[in-house]
C-alpha cells in the first residue's frame, strides 16, 4: 500500500486501495456504468476517512493522469456529489489542513479536468495563502510553467504574483490565450501586462535578452516575437480589455509609423489619393510627435525632394539641428508663400475625370447638406414615402487599424432626383443640446424597417454595424431592417459566373488610352463597388476621395460629389439590373433573389427543373430577350459547329465525345479570339459572364451563347444541345477524335496492328513513344492505359475510315499518306489479347489510336435522355 503519513489515521473500515480494485474490475465493463456509481458511492459511506481514502486511490493509481474522463476523474466527481449530500464530512478545518500536502502533490501531476473537483473537496480556497503560493513557486522553478499559471488561476492567486515572471515564459511558448485568462478579471494586471508588451516594442530591444532567463523552454518560438506580431497582439489585448491605448506609446508609434508608410504608397505608388486627403492624414497621424515628424521627414526625402521636406519641417516646427543637412539648407531658401498650381492643369484634370468615371446625372443643386433638424424635415417627407427606392451609403474617417469602431460621419440618401447627405455628428450634437437625442436614430430606424420602402446598400452588414457604433439605439437594426437590397450579393453572383470577374477585372481596361494626368500614370484595378458600377454602367467610380478626413468640415466639393455618386450609383446599377438582368447573367426575378431569403419552395423547384431548363444565367444568343415561342430546326452533332472559350474547355470535351465539331481557346488565349474563329469559320461562340456582354457584339445574332459556369460539364453540354436543337444518335458519339478534333479514321485490324507494335518496340527498345489522350468523362485527368482513353466509331459505323491494307512497318510506327505517325507504340499488350476486339481507329491527323471498350456504355448512360433513334445498329459495345 502506497500510503503517507496521512493514511494512518484509518484505523478501521474498508481499505481505500481494496475498493479502488473493485472499481478497476467495474470500469472495464462499460455497460455497469450504473453498478459502478452505486458501488463508488457504497465504497465511500463506508470508509473511515472519505477524503484521505480518495488521495490513497489517486497515489496508487496512475490512470488518472490521462486526459478525459478517466475513472479517478469518474470518483472524483462522484466524491464530490456525495460530499454534498454529507456535509458532515468536511466540517474539520483540521483534518483538510492535514491533507493539503498530499493534494497539492498531486495537483502538480493531475489532468486540468481534476483541479476544480480537488480544490472544492479539500478547500484549497480557504487555505493558508501563502503555503498555496510557495506550492505554485515550486512548480514555476521546476519550470511547469503552464501548471503553475493554471492552478494560480484556479485559486486565484494572481494579485500575489508578479505578472511579468508569470507570463513572460507562458508567452515565450506562444500561449498567449493562458495569459489573457491569467490577467482576465484583473484590470490592474492587464494594465501591467500590456505595458511590458509595450517595451519589447522598443526600438532595439532584443527579445533574447529575456529568454536566456529562461531555460528549458518546451515549444519555445522566437520567429513569433517581431515587432510585428506583437503589435498586433497588443491592439487585440486593447480592444478585448478596453484599456486606454496611451499606456502603450511604443507601439502606438509604430501603428502610426505603419500608416505612414500606407499613406505615401497610396499617395505615391498607387497614386489614388489626392494631395487634400494625403495632407489631412499625415498631420493627423504625426500630430505634435517628434519621432514620428523625424520619420517624415526621411520618407519625404525618399518619395519627394528635400524642398517639399523643408515645408513639412517648417510646417511641424522641426529646429533645423535636428534636421538632415540638405533638408536644413533648403529651409533657410524657402520661401513661406505656397506655391501656385497651374490653373490650366487643374482644368484638364477635371476634364479628364468627367470622361474617365462615372458621373452624377444630377445637377449640383439636388444634392442637400443637411446640418439642422429642420434641414432635416424635408427629408423625411420626401425619403419616407411608400414604393420610395433609397440608395444608401455612409463614411467614416479612416482608422487605419487603429482601436476602436469607426463611427459614422456622413450618412447618403439618394432619391430619383436628389440626394440628402446627412452631417451626423452636427446633428446628433444639436440633438443632444435640445434634448431629443433619440429623434435622429428614430428616423433611421423607420427607414430600415418600413417594409414598403426599397433599401439598396452594398456591403450592408458593415454600414449598419457602424450605425450601432454610432448609437447604441440602433444595435439590433440588421434585425429589424426589412426590403433592403445588398448589391454586395450581385457583386458575388457576377464572380461567380466569370474568371475574369474572379481575377479583379484585370483584364478591364479601366482608363482610356488618351488619359495623360500626372496622378493617373498608374492605376490599380476596380474592386468593390467601383468594379460593379463599371460593369454595370460602363464607367468605375473615382475613388480619390474615399480615404477622406470625413469629420473635418467644412467638407470640400470633391468630398460632397464622391459622397453623393457613391450613394447615388446604387439607383442606376438597381434600375439597369431590373431592366434587363439576364445580360448579365442574374435571374429574372432580381428583387425576389435579393430581398430576404429565398423560400425552400423556390429552392426545391429550381433543383427539380435543373435538368430541364437552362439555368438562369445560361442566356440566350445576342438580341434574345426570353425563350422562342418554336424551337430551331433539329440538326445533326455534324451540322452544328462551335468554338468554346478557354473557361468551358470541359464543356468543349463532352460535346466534342457526342460528335460536334469543338474548336477550344487555350488558356493564355484572349477572349477575342473566340469571335475571329467565329466570323471565319461560322462557329457559335461558347462562353460565360463577363466576355459574353463583349463576343455577343462581335459576331452575328444568333452566334454567341452564355453558358452557367457554376454548373458541371455535363450539365452545360445539356443545355447547349437543347437549345440548339442537336439531335444526338448512338453513330455521333465518338465519331471524332477526342484530342485534334478529326472526324477521319483509319481502320486496322487486330494482326495487323499487332504487327505494328511490334516492330515499333524492337525499333524504340523500350515501346515508351505514343502518348495518352484526354478522358471526356472526366476532363483534364489522364485515363488509365489498362482502359481505352476514348472508343472510337461503332464497329458498324465507321466514319470516313478505310483500311490499312498491304503496308509494311515503317520505322516504329506506320505512316499515313500525308505523312502523319501512328502512334502505335501506346498500346498495351493487353489490349491486343482481347478476343472481342477485331479492329483499331487510327486518327488520321494526329495518328492517335483507339479500340472498342466500355467508355462508350459510360457516354450513352450519361446523356440517354436526349439521344434520338437514329436507325443505328448496336455493336460489341455495351450500354451500361
Amino acid at each position: 500500500m502506497n500510503q503517507n503519513s496521512d493514511s494512518s489515521d484509518q484505523p478501521t473500515g474498508q481499505d481505500p486501495l481494496l475498493l479502488l480494485k473493485t472499481l478497476q474490475l467495474l470500469w472495464t465493463k462499460k455497460e455497469m456504468k450504473k453498478q459502478l456509481k452505486e458501488e463508488i458511492r457504497r465504497g465511500f459511506a463506508g470508509l473511515e476517512d472519505p477524503l484521505a481514502g480518495l488521495l490513497d486511490m489517486l497515489e496508487s493509481s496512475s490512470d488518472w493522469k490521462g486526459k478525459g474522463h478517466s475513472l479517478g476523474y469518474y470518483i472524483t466527481t462522484e466524491l464530490q456529489l456525495w460530499i454534498k449530500e454529507h456535509p458532515a464530512v468536511q466540517q474539520s478545518g483540521i483534518k483538510l489542513e492535514k491533507l493539503q500536502a498530499r493534494v497539492l502533490r498531486i495537483l502538480a501531476q493531475c489532468p486540468a479536468n481534476l483541479l476544480d473537483p480537488l480544490i472544492s473537496i479539500y478547500q484549497l480556497h480557504t487555505a493558508d495563502r501563502n503555503y498555496l503560493l510557495g506550492h505554485v513557486s515550486h512548480l514555476y522553478h521546476k519550470g511547469d510553467y503552464k501548471e503553475a499559471a493554471i492552478l494560480s488561476i484556479k485559486l486565484k492567486l494572481q494579485p500575489d504574483q508578479d505578472v511579468e515572471k508569470m507570463c513572460t515564459p507562458l508567452l515565450l511558448q506562444d500561449k498567449t490565450n493562458l495569459v489573457e485568462d491569467y490577467v482576465g478579471e484583473y484590470p490592474e494586471l492587464q494594465s501591467k501586462l500590456l505595458h511590458i508588451l509595450d517595451t519589447w516594442c522598443e526600438p532595439g530591444f532584443n527579445i533574447r535578452d529575456i529568454t536566456s532567463q529562461y531555460q528549458g523552454l518546451s515549444r519555445y518560438k522566437p520567429d513569433k516575437f517581431n515587432r510585428k506580431m506583437l503589435s498586433k497582439l497588443v491592439f487585440r489585448l486593447l480592444d478585448r480589455f478596453n484599456v486606454d491605448p496611451a499606456l502603450c506609446p511604443n507601439v502606438i508609434n509604430q501603428r502610426h509609423l505603419r500608416t505612414l508608410n500606407y499613406l505615401f504608397y497610396k499617395r505615391f505608388v498607387e497614386k489614388t489619393m489626392t494631395q487634400e486627403n494625403w495632407t489631412d492624414h499625415v498631420q493627423s497621424t504625426v500630430g505634435e510627435n517628434r519621432w514620428l515628424q523625424g520619420h517624415l521627414i526621411q520618407l519625404l526625402i525618399h518619395y519627394c525632394d528635400l524642398n517639399t521636406a523643408a515645408r513639412w519641417a517648417q510646417r511641424c516646427n522641426l529646429p533645423k539641428e535636428v534636421l538632415p543637412y540638405g533638408v536644413a539648407d533648403e529651409l533657410q531658401k524657402l520661401q513661406i508663400q505656397e506655391r501656385v498650381e497651374d490653373a490650366s492643369k487643374a482644368d484638364n484634370y477635371e476634364e479628364s475625370k468627367k470622361k474617365d468615371y462615372y458621373q452624377l446625372p444630377i445637377p449640383r443643386a439636388n444634392i442637400h447638406f443637411l446640418q439642422t433638424w429642420e434641414e432635416m424635415l424635408q427629408c423625411w417627407e420626401k425619403v419616407l414615402q411608400p414604393g420610395q427606392v433609397v440608395g444608401i451609403d455612409m463614411e467614416w474617417r479612416p482608422s487605419f487599424g487603429m482601436v476602436g469602431k469607426p463611427r459614422v460621419s456622413l450618412l447618403q440618401m439618394a432619391l430619383k432626383d436628389e440626394v440628402f447627405l446627412l452631417d451626423l455628428p452636427r446633428l446628433l450634437e444639436q440633438a443632444e443640446v435640445e434634448g431629443e437625442k433619440e429623434k435622429l436614430p428614430h428616423f433611421i430606424q423607420m427607414l430600415y424597417s418600413d417594409a414598403a420602402i426599397t433599401k439598396l446598400g452594398y456591403g450592408m452588414s458593415g454600414d449598419l454595424s457602424s450605425l450601432a457604433a454610432t448609437w447604441s439605439a440602433l444595435k439590433d437594426m440588421n434585425k429589424q431592417a426589412q426590403n433592403v437590397v445588398d448589391l454586395l450579393t450581385v457583386d458575388k453572383q457576377l464572380q461567380k459566373s466569370s474568371i475574369d470577374w474572379k481575377k479583379g477585372g484585370q483584364k478591364v481596361d479601366v482608363l482610356s488610352p488618351e488619359q495623360h494626368c500626372e496622378d493617373r500614370e498608374f492605376k490599380q484595378p476596380e474592386k468593390g463597388l467601383s468594379l460593379l458600377v463599371q460593369h454595370v454602367l460602363g464607367k468605375p467610380l473615382d475613388k480619390t476621395e474615399q480615404l477622406s478626413n470625413w469629420e473635418k468640415r467644412p467638407l470640400r466639393e470633391e468630398q460632397i460629389l464622391y459622397a453623393a455618386s457613391d450613394a447615388y450609383c446604387l439607383l442606376e446599377i438597381y434600375e439597369k439590373l431590373c431592366k434587363d438582368p439576364a445580360s448579365f447573367g442574374l435571374s429574372s426575378d432580381l428583387t425576389g433573389s435579393l430581398v430576404g431569403k429565398p423560400s425552400v419552395k423556390l429552392r426545391a423547384k429550381k433543383q427539380l427543373n435543373k435538368q430541364e431548363v437552362p439555368s438562369p444565367s445560361g442566356q440566350q444568343c445576342k438580341g434574345s430577350k426570353k425563350e422562342p415561342s418554336c424551337p430551331p430546326a433539329p440538326i445533326s452533332p455534324k451540322e452544328f459547329s462551335v468554338v468554346c472559350d478557354n473557361m468551358l474547355q470541359g464543356l468543349g470535351r463532352y460535346l466534342r465525345c457526342l460528335g460536334v465539331d469543338v474548336q477550344m481557346l487555350e488558356n493564355d488565349d484572349d477572349h477575342r479570339r473566340a469571335a475571329e474563329i467565329a466570323r471565319q469559320e461560322g462557329r457559335v461562340i461558347l462562353t460565360s459572364g463577363l466576355p459574353y456582354q463583349t463576343l455577343q457584339s462581335q459576331v452575328a445574332e444568333g452566334k454567341c451563347f452564355s453558358v452557367n459556369c457554376s454548373e458541371k460539364a455535363k450539365e452545360q453540354a445539356l443545355q447547349v444541345l437543347k437549345h440548339f436543337n442537336v439531335q444526338v444518335s448512338l453513330a455521333d458519339i465518338f465519331s471524332r477524335c477526342q484530342v485534334c478534333n478529326c472526324d477521319k479514321y483509319l481502320k486496322v485490324s487486330r494482326e495487323r496492328m499487332r504487327q505494328l507494335v511490334e516492330g515499333s518496340r524492337q525499333a524504340s527498345g523500350d515501346g515508351s513513344s505514343g502518348c495518352l489522350v484526354r478522358c471526356a468523362e472526366k476532363p483534364g485527368q489522364s485515363c488509365d492505359t489498362t482502359v481505352p482513353a476514348c472508343d472510337a466509331a461503332q464497329a458498324s459505323y465507321t466514319p470516313h475510315s478505310e483500311r490499312l491494307e498491304g503496308q509494311e512497318p515503317h520505322g516504329a510506327s506506320a505512316a499515313l499518306a500525308e505523312g502523319m505517325v501512328l502512334q502505335v507504340a501506346a498500346i498495351p499488350p493487353g489490349v491486343l489479347d482481347k478476343a472481342e476486339l477485331t479492329d483499331f481507329y487510327c486518327c488520321t491527323r494526329c495518328g492517335k489510336v483507339f479500340w472498342e471498350g466500355s467508355h462508350f456504355g459510360h457516354v450513352v448512360s450519361q446523356f440517354q435522355d436526349v439521344l434520338v433513334n437514329a436507325g443505328d445498329k448496336q455493336s460489341i459495345y455495351e450500354l451500361s
